[in-house]
């Protein structure tokens, strides 16, 4: 039986962060799902908090339906989605075949980027959000490898409220990204079959703390050359062998 897939995005993504890679690995009948994190493509839902624990638990809710409706399941996830795909393989390892993740990981010695740090800031973070505009992040997502097409829908995007609010919230609950006290101390409750994806010039979380990971917990490493922190869509056919190879070993 085909193992369904499921893709996280990152911030400040949207699925459409994920075409490239869903175009490049021609899935054909294989149930797949790519959701929006809540408040991202729309309003954020009432109630929603939109914390990591939240969007967690959102997250094993997307893998139960699949999983009820296909068996176990392939997870994969970018960025912050990449956290949040770890965080479920954690909590709920009976839902998940494998993970795989890029351009970010739960590894105890980060300690987040400087935007991170700035969007962890009361009043700086904001600050940060109302003077970031749609047309000079297009001109930043671009510039470090995002497609054009993809960078202009994702800048406007940016302009919803309820997404810089939410990107705010989530920041501030992993205290920037550091997760040494929390999610990190449940690494060794992860599935034994992890892999990672990494884009090598990523200026956000660098090579050297997929290095460091890899070594510490024994996960491959797939090194995608000339790709930054958007590895998926910028090199998604590098992306797609290495997901393609990893689950061919299952």
């Amino acid at each position: 039986m085909t193992t369904a897939k499921l893709f996280i995005h990152g911030v400040p993504d949207s699925p459409l962060i994920w075409e490239p890679l869903l175009a490049a690995l021609d899935l054909g009948d294989t149930p797949v799902a790519v959701p929006a994190l809540p408040g991202f493509t729309g309003p954020l839902p009432a109630g929603f908090p939109a914390t990591k624990e939240a969007y967690a638990d959102w997250a094993v809710g997307q893998a139960e339906a699949l999983f009820a409706a296909h068996g176990r399941v392939d997870i994969v996830g970018h960025d912050w989605g990449a956290l949040i795909a770890q965080r479920v393989a954690m909590l709920r390892p009976d839902l998940i075949r494998s993970w795989a993740i890029s351009n970010a990981v739960i590894e105890p010695d980060y300690r987040g980027h400087r935007i991170a740090r700035i969007w962890n800031t009361p009043v700086l973070g904001e600050i940060f959000m109302a003077l970031s505009k749609a047309d000079k992040l297009v001109d930043g997502l671009a510039a470090q490898g995002m497609p054009a097409d993809i960078a202009r829908e994702e800048a406007e995007q940016w302009k919803s409220r309820d997404k810089r609010r939410a990107i705010l919230k989530l920041y501030r609950s992993a205290k920037g990204l550091s997760f040494a006290q929390d999610w990190a101390l449940d690494i060794p409750k992860l599935p034994a079959n992890g892999a990672l994806i990494w884009g090598e010039g990523d200026p956000y979380v660098a090579l050297a703390v997929a290095q460091r990971y890899a070594t510490s917990t024994g996960t491959p490493l797939t090194v995608i050359e000339a790709a930054g922190h958007w590895a998926i869509a910028e090199r998604p056919q590098a992306v797609a062998a290495a997901l393609h190879s990893f689950w061919n070993g299952l």
